[in-house]
């Protein structure tokens, strides 16, 4: 629970529904009337879907992540689902067939994503949330009570007329039956979380839509119950590129695979165009609150206040505020408006991953001058001892003495690290190797 912002209860707004309507979060919905009905009401059993075919969640998941704690904090009952099944199965991609892991690797990315989970869930009070695997009633599921008691209520030609199946029956692949039947297999738990728990509302992603209607179609045709289901929309930025992408790769929420410095600076990077639309959905900042930093988008752009904000909070909802806090430590640091040397060794890391780097090897350093060089810094020597001459360079932080200027061990962070600066923008990092 650390790093939740308790804000989300924004009086502004009526119901939960209508709050929904505002951050752009409802993309389409069984039936919009009676859901908001419901909601405003009732107290709702709901479920969002996890499956383990990464070692963590990235930042498309984050989106369904503060949709269960949001729908927790208005009071309705969250069931967090792990795939344990659906997870040796997969989910049909857009594109090709799945490369199916094995029980042990998806036994250990449960255990992974239940972690990740939990985080955003409170599991007291009255509307306490509940983690569930759906393997627990698959697992022991013979094939013909498969086939009879859920497959029977499914008609193939409805099945080829989702969306994503349709794309792969078009395919030059196609798609194979164990893909084919992974809506069967998601219907089915909402059917028994129904049955369980009175579960009536499941939420993705829209993409996922025909698996979610799979759901309220066979709980209408066994139970015949109407149930509900709400898609919300897929988050791209506003040139039309993909959300969530850096040079090809997910934003995960593992910081083992995305640094907090690197989650952080992802945030903190958003367009001028995009960061509205993102502090609505990614964070619990009030309307008012968000309207003003709006205002201060449109007027004084140049200090990426709604920027900050937004990085802020998200690093903290992931990662805590402490961490947040080691990140900010950290840029300013590198930037020269706090002490370098007062960073932590992976905080450290993390900061200068993406700075030119040279490693010199263990025994007697060489001059800055020559590290300057390393680096690339500058492209001569005698470039190098003019910059030093000029005051121009500095070792973690320290202004470098003269053109002649030497590091000794004593001055390496960590016992093997030398941050060099050029001016004021121009940086680099020297590893020594033992």
């Amino acid at each position: 629970m650390q790093g939740l912002d308790e804000q989300a209860n924004d009086p502004t707004f009526q119901n939960i529904w209508q709050e929904f309507q505002w951050r752009g979060l409802v993309h389409v919905s069984t039936d919009p009337q009676a859901l908001e009905k419901a909601l405003t009401e009732d107290t709702l059993t709901y479920y969002i879907g996890f499956d383990p075919t990464a070692a963590s969640l990235h930042l498309g998941h984050l989106v369904q992540l503060l949709n269960m704690r949001r729908l927790q904090l208005a009071g309705h009952r969250p069931l967090g689902l792990v795939g344990g099944s659906t997870g040796l199965i997969g989910d049909p991609r857009q594109t090709s067939e799945r490369v199916l892991n094995s029980r042990e690797v998806v036994a250990q990315w449960v255990e992974s994503l239940r972690g990740q989970i939990q985080r955003f869930l409170s599991f007291e009070g009255d509307n306490a949330a509940r983690m569930v695997n759906n393997l627990d009633w698959t697992a022991g599921l013979s094939a013909l009570d498969f086939l009879r008691d859920i497959g029977k209520s499914f008609r193939v030609g409805t099945m080829i007329k989702k969306e994503i199946v349709a794309k792969r029956l078009n395919s030059e692949e196609g798609i194979s039956y164990t893909e084919f039947s992974y809506q069967i297999l998601q219907g089915m738990d909402f059917l028994e979380l129904y049955r369980q728990y009175g579960c009536t509302l499941q939420l993705g992603g829209s993409d996922q839509w025909g698996n979610l209607t799979s759901g309220t179609e066979l709980i209408r045709k066994v139970e015949g119950e109407h149930v509900h289901a709400m898609g919300s929309p897929l988050i791209t930025n506003s040139d039309g590129t993909k959300f969530g992408k850096s040079e090809g790769n997910a934003i995960w929420l593992d910081p083992e695979l995305t640094t907090p410095y690197a989650f952080y600076q992802f945030w903190l990077n958003t367009a001028d165009a995009d960061v509205v639309d993102r502090l609505k959905v990614f964070t619990f900042r009030t309307r008012a609150e968000i309207e003003e930093l709006a205002r201060l988008t449109e007027e004084e752009p140049f200090r990426r206040q709604a920027q900050k904000t937004l990085a802020y909070d998200v690093c903290s909802l992931v990662h805590g505020s402490e961490a947040t806090d080691k990140v900010i430590a950290a840029s300013e640091a590198l930037f020269g408006r706090g002490d370098i040397a007062a960073l932590d060794e992976p905080t450290l890391v993390a900061a200068t991953a993406e700075l030119p780097h040279a490693q010199v090897p263990a025994g007697r350093l060489p001059q800055v001058a020559d590290l300057l060089l390393a680096t690339q810094l500058a492209s001569s020597k005698s470039e190098a001892r003019r910059f030093l001459r000029e005051g121009a360079v500095s070792v973690n932080g320290a202004k470098a003495a003269g053109e002649d200027a030497v590091v000794a061990d004593e001055d390496l962070l960590h016992g093997r690290y030398l941050v060099l600066r050029r001016g004021k923008k121009n940086m680099a990092l020297v590893t020594v190797q033992d």
